[in-house]
């Protein structure tokens, strides 16, 4: 039998979405439902599996994880893009992988969530309701506010039309704006420095890696109003981590909403934790019922395609 290894399940919830008992006498599996420590503690616990399903960036599948699974056939992950996979070393091994379809509406609801959490002081509010207090903040409108969006592709896109149903004005920037998008969505397309001076709530994105990388520093924080708030359902180190906590700590912006981290989980002694103006969620902007039906239904279509050598949703 095939040996699968289904990672980072979280929620302990694959079992609950797949019938593995149906697939029992053609694959033998095993879930994780814990991070592995390092790539030493993933290469121990995963030395005998030829299959792995994977939830996107969760475990980073590095060079050094594929050179040292001898057995390893078929890596298949959620989504259709997966830059935590070193597919350069997969191929070199020969290892297939896949992805899988995914909704992208639900990152924009979470970031429309973080929005109006911030606007209205959800944290404290929350929190002093369970502590017997009544309306000690208060809050903001949107209607006439400037959101800034640095990237208008598919879920930036969704984000504007929301802002425009709310009587925002929206901006955005990045390295590849579409003008015609903008246009279309009655976007006011902007430079980097004026999006960062003029939002009133900035939002991210863009897509990881070396491009966006460190694009939010302490320099772009001090250059943004002190009322405003910054959001970011993208990916971590798109922000200086380091100085969004030292732009928190002094009030150098109202506040940030975060679903993602430099490093994940977020460790229970991170700054972030602790400040009372970050909104923070453990990264769940595609964590929904929905998807999930999508992800581990199509991961075992993917399964059975790659045994019977004619593997789909190839990533390359």
């Amino acid at each position: 039998m095939l040996k699968v290894a289904i990672l980072d399940d979280y929620q302990n919830v694959s079992h609950q979405l797949l019938d593995l008992k149906k697939l029992s006498g053609k694959y033998e599996f095993k879930i994780f439902s814990e991070p592995f420590l390092d790539d030493a503690d993933a290469i121990e616990q995963l030395s005998e599996f030829e299959a792995l399903l994977i939830m996107r960036e969760r475990t980073p599948i590095s060079k050094n994880l594929i050179d040292n699974l001898n057995d390893l056939k078929f890596i298949i992950t959620s989504g259709m893009r997966n830059k935590s996979i070193d597919l350069d070393a997969a191929k070199k091994r020969k290892i297939i992988v896949c992805g899988t379809e995914i909704n992208t509406n639900p990152t924009p609801e979470l970031t429309w969530a973080l929005i109006l959490g911030l606007a209205r002081n959800f944290k404290e509010e929350f929190d002093n309701m369970y502590q017997g207090y009544w309306q000690t903040t208060i809050g903001v409108e949107l209607k006439g506010k400037i959101l800034g969006l640095i990237g208008l592709g598919r879920v930036g896109s969704q984000v504007a039309k929301i802002g425009k149903a709310f009587g925002m004005e929206v901006m955005a920037w990045s390295e590849n704006l579409n003008l015609d998008n903008c246009k279309k969505l009655e976007v006011l397309p902007c430079s980097k420095e004026d999006l960062i001076k003029n939002s009133d709530f900035l939002s991210i994105h863009v897509q990881g890696g070396e491009r966006y990388k460190d694009c939010i520093t302490l320099k772009e924080l001090d250059k943004m109003k002190k009322t405003s708030f910054l959001i970011n359902t993208s990916r971590g180190p798109i922000i200086n981590e380091d100085d969004l906590i030292i732009a928190l700590s002094t009030n150098v912006i109202a506040g940030a909403g975060l679903d993602v981290f430099g490093k994940e989980p977020l460790p229970e002694n991170n700054k972030l934790r602790f400040l009372p103006n970050a909104l923070l969620t453990p990264h769940i902007g595609y964590v929904t019922a929905e998807n999930y039906a999508i992800f581990y239904n199509q991961m075992i279509e993917n399964l059975e395609a790659c045994v019977d050598n004619k593997p789909i949703r190839l990533l390359e």
